[in-house]
């Protein structure tokens, strides 16, 4: 498995080309903008596009994935469909944030528990709810990698202002779901580095072990 990140919009969202290194099929996670960028990264990576998989339903990270599953004839895998309701009003929440975006409806909405396919690669689906309600993680687990979107960051975590945010259960999915894959899992985030759950299980100063007592 070989993962690139290609950030994109005005939010410098952390969109991740990932690839099976034994087919060269590939799919890229939360592609919510600059979709010529989005292209020529695929093609200088050779690698073919065989899906389009998202991790909750916010306009940086999805804003133009429909209209790119169009272009492309590709499918859409995610998320929870707990963010059906955000991904609805793409096509004013655009607009107000001065960006072009686009409403779609993915082709297979996923559940905890699922799995997605990528070549070769076989990815678990983890149901992280808290900075939207219907937020989820992809972790293959071979590669102690995971694509985390915005539930944690290097140093934080994700905001829980937002319509349907949910401080505890953000904390609760980070603790219940992603601590127990191990502290030697590397994730990217949405935005910003990339980090491992043990250095933020030990330093985070909202989900270390010590901050929460």
């Amino acid at each position: 498995m070989r993962a690139a990140i290609i950030p994109v919009t005005p939010l410098q969202q952390n969109c991740s080309l990932i690839w099976c290194t034994k087919t060269m099929k590939g799919a890229l996670v939360d592609p919510g903008g600059d979709l010529d960028k989005l292209k020529e990264a695929v093609a200088k990576a050779g690698v073919t596009l065989e899906k389009l998989l998202v991790t909750h339903g916010h306009l940086d990270h999805c804003g133009q994935t429909g209209m790119l599953a169009e272009e492309l004839g590709l499918p859409i895998e995610g998320p929870h469909e707990d963010d059906r309701f955000w991904i609805d009003q793409l096509d004013e929440d655009g607009p107000r944030w001065g960006m072009v975006a686009k409403s779609f409806t993915p082709t297979r909405w996923l559940q905890h528990g699922d799995t997605v396919t990528v070549g070769e690669l076989t990815l678990d689906v983890i149901h992280c709810p808290g900075h939207t309600p219907g937020h989820v993680v992809f972790y293959h687990a071979p590669s102690r990698f995971a694509i985390v979107g915005d539930v944690l960051f290097q140093g934080s975590i994700g905001r829980t202002d937002f319509p349907r945010g949910n401080h505890q259960d953000l904390i609760d999915s980070i603790t219940q779901r992603l601590w127990p894959l191990g502290e030697d899992v590397m994730f990217i985030p949405g935005h910003g580095p990339t980090s491992t759950f043990g250095r933020e299980r030990k330093t985070n100063a909202f989900v270390s072990d010590y901050a929460l007592g």
